[in-house]
């Protein structure tokens, strides 16, 4: 059996060997994701952001439970940040999930993001093309929580929550234009704690001052407490609440376009980061390169100009 063929069976270890194969733009893995693309249908994707210690993980794990609860099989796409040394995930997250580690309808799949902008891997788009081959009922991406540039997340997902907790400046983050923008669904994390009530108000009032149109969707603010679970279904109803309003007013069909044109550019720009790098000579020639910069001996504006203007090997 091909590769595409096992993870269409529901093979988990192709899916995460075929990831790995993906990771390293091996032509085949490559094969195998335009094979799975083409013969499934798109899958139910929700986007998890907020900023470090929200709480994300916690809550992304009630989710799962509660989906599992009800019979659905779930995908997580957890983009961890990249460890400075060896450029790898750190895998925090999936440490966080653990409780489903042995149940064969949940498979999480850490990406490190390699200081990519945005929070989102350029294997994002592999990743959720393998998890719909498997017909995951829901897909959840959780990205890595470093600030306002997490808004590209809304690009590939349908539904976008931004998860914030009192106590830790998250209230005034939210308020930022991009933050506000792309959340379908504010949720204050972590209830118990002392300013929730304050926090919820806050968002509340800067929704009703960003000026939606009135037959727009209207991000509702909710409370959970990811550790007991309280607070968690209320989300669930209101990402099927989310759901129905896109399916209702033709906004799903533009979201699929959003996607399809960061999936464009994310495969774009890692092909021409390969073809650059390989014109330099591999990471040889670009630790040489980066050193020559350093030395002041040339920049890095005049350093790409070259490579852009050389004809092609």
């Amino acid at each position: 059996m091909s590769f595409a063929q096992k993870v269409k069976a529901g093979d988990l270890r192709a899916a995460a060997r075929l990831l790995r194969l993906v990771d390293d733009q091996r032509p085949e893995a490559l094969e195998a994701i335009a094979e799975l693309y083409q013969n499934s249908a798109s899958v139910r994707l929700l986007g998890i952001t907020g900023s470090p210690g929200a709480g994300k993980s916690t809550l992304i794990d009630s989710l799962i439970r509660q989906y599992r609860e009800a019979q659905l099989r779930v995908g997580v796409i957890a983009v961890d940040p990249s460890s400075p040394i060896t450029g790898g995930a750190l895998l925090g997250d999936r440490v966080r999930m653990q409780n489903h580690v042995l149940d064969d309808g949940v498979f999480i799949r850490s990406l490190a993001n390699r200081g990519q902008l945005g929070g989102l891997s350029a294997s994002v788009a592999a990743s959720v093309a393998v998890m719909e081959g498997m017909s995951f009922d829901r897909v959840m991406i959780e990205t890595v929580g470093i600030g306002q540039s997490e808004v590209d997340v809304a690009r590939i997902a349908e539904t976008t929550v931004v998860v914030l907790a009192p106590g830790l400046g998250d209230d005034v983050q939210a308020l930022k234009a991009g933050s506000m923008e792309v959340a379908d669904i504010f949720v204050v994390n972590k209830c118990d704690r002392p300013g929730a009530t304050n926090t919820v108000r806050d968002i509340e009032q800067q929704i009703m001052l960003s000026g939606r149109d009135a037959q727009a969707w209207t991000p509702p603010v909710l409370q959970t407490n990811a550790v007991d679970g309280s607070g968690v279904q209320e989300l669930i109803e209101a990402l099927e609440r989310h759901r129905q309003y896109l399916e209702d007013s033709d906004s799903l069909k533009v979201r699929h376009q959003v996607r399809a044109r960061f999936e464009v550019e994310a495969r774009l720009f890692q092909k021409l980061r390969a073809e650059m790098l390989a014109k330099l000579g591999g990471t040889s020639g670009l630790d040489e390169a980066v050193e020559q910069i350093a030395r002041r001996e040339t920049d890095a504006q005049t350093l790409s100009k070259t490579l852009f203007d050389s004809p092609p090997e």
